[in-house]
């Protein structure tokens, strides 16, 4: 029978073997319904706990129904079910973003770690199609993962090798609004497959093949490029356009929610390839950043809280400016303390850096953005960089460098000491 074929599917592929709750994401539709059936059949042989998420997106009419009978159907197999209503302006990336939300939620507050949804061959095919037709990467054609990382535990799709004509004939409720065909998928399944089904019967076979073909090229370039250390400047640039290609997008998918477009993607190549430092907005509240070691995508990170443009430091003043703590005259303990040479006599300035700053070293002035440059001093340094200034000179940079004008007041009887230490916020 095909449910035994279900279960020594799942217990040949582990789906459960750490996961004892898990939620069970209902629309009602055959797919969900049969997926409960099953699950409920061997739930004790497989020891599991199963939770109910159903999104009632008020499409129809039957919607409020649904839900009602869906809860009724709960109750009677003495299962939860939690329910939630999707509301405001209706489209298809909405809805999934409200579901997923939802259930990563329900996850959490029910200790469930695995959300199991009811996506099968039909859906893998579907996807895989409609990838292709709408130009995306062969990085993304592999089409919808068994299992992957989800809230605080996993996403398992266990009906990846069914088809919906393998499901029986079970209690379920019809969405007529499939045979719609505003949205592509629809399309897809009521138009476009059976006209080239004619041609090949095979179709959606060869689709989901041709999907795990792409899968197992890619788990194989992971394994051929696992020593290299990808976000290694000088180790990407030494391999090839091709590797490097691979090796961005293996990187890319750390960030799902950063949607970036072939040009965006060229760009950043293009970027890591350059002997310089860089920093470029992407989007989604992403920037890339690049120095001459290494590079990163990150979230864009709150200002730095140099959240004044200068502070006075008097004798015998501790302040802390930036990511450091200043000693004006009293000694700091502890390690990795920076001592800078000051005359006493006089207030310090802490501040910002300025456009046009010069600093004195090796008997001459140099314009500060070009010591930089020169000394290869990353950009977040540079852009928390920390002047200290003293009778409208530059005396040092936090951590950085010390001036000659320093150094000279060690030969002063007015000398004394400023102490820097570094906070490492």
């Amino acid at each position: 029978m095909i449910e035994q074929r279900f279960f020594q599917l799942v217990q040949k592929k582990g789906y459960f073997k750490h996961h004892r709750k898990i939620l069970l994401a209902i629309s009602g539709g055959r797919d969900s319904m049969t997926l409960l059936d099953w699950l409920y059949k061997y739930r004790k042989k497989l020891a599991i706990e199963i939770c109910l998420a159903h999104v009632n997106h008020g499409l129809r009419e039957e919607s409020d129904f649904e839900e009602q009978e869906l809860k009724k159907i709960a109750k009677k197999l003495g299962v939860n079910i939690f329910t939630s209503s999707f509301s405001g302006p209706f489209s298809e990336q909405k809805a999934r973003a409200f579901r997923y939300s939802f259930f990563k939620k329900i996850m959490k507050e029910e200790q469930c770690t695995a959300l199991v949804t009811a996506h099968h061959a039909d859906d893998q095919a579907e996807t895989i199609f409609m990838r292709i037709l709408r130009g995306s990467r062969l990085f993304h054609i592999s089409g919808i993962k068994e299992k992957q990382r989800f809230a605080n535990g996993e996403l398992i799709r266990p009906l990846l090798s069914f088809q919906k004509s393998d499901f029986p004939t079970i209690f379920h409720f019809e969405d007529w609004t499939n045979q719609e065909n505003h949205y592509l998928r629809n399309r897809i399944r009521n138009d476009y497959f059976p006209i080239l089904e004619k041609e090949n019967p095979q179709l959606k076979k060869h689709l989901i093949e041709f999907g795990i073909e792409i899968s197992q090229m890619q788990d194989a370039l992971v394994y051929l490029t696992k020593n290299i250390e990808l976000t290694n400047v000088k180790e990407f640039q030494y391999q090839p356009y091709c590797v490097q290609s691979f090796l961005l997008q293996t990187y890319l998918k750390k960030f799902p929610d950063l949607q970036i477009s072939k040009a965006q993607f060229s760009d950043i190549l293009t970027i890591l390839n350059k002997h310089s430092n860089y920093q470029q907005l992407l989007k989604a509240d992403y920037e890339l950043y690049k120095n001459y070691n290494y590079f990163e995508i990150r979230k864009i990170s709150p200002q730095s809280d140099l959240k004044v443009d200068s502070i006075l430091l008097k004798y015998n003043d501790i302040v802390e400016y930036g990511n450091y703590r200043f000693s004006f005259g009293k000694e700091l303990r502890g390690t990795e303390i920076q001592e800078v040479f000051v005359s006493r006599e006089t207030e310090i300035i802490l501040r910002r850096r300025r456009e046009q700053d010069k600093i004195f070293l090796n008997q001459h002035y140099k314009k500060l953005r070009r010591y930089f440059i020169d000394q290869k001093i990353p950009i977040d340094q540079r852009k928390n960089a920390v002047i200290i200034e003293q009778n409208g000179e530059i005396i040092a940079i936090a951590g950085i460098v010390t001036s000659n004008l320093s150094k000279s007041q060690k030969n002063d009887i007015m000398y004394n000491k400023l102490y820097i230490q570094n906070l490492d916020r």
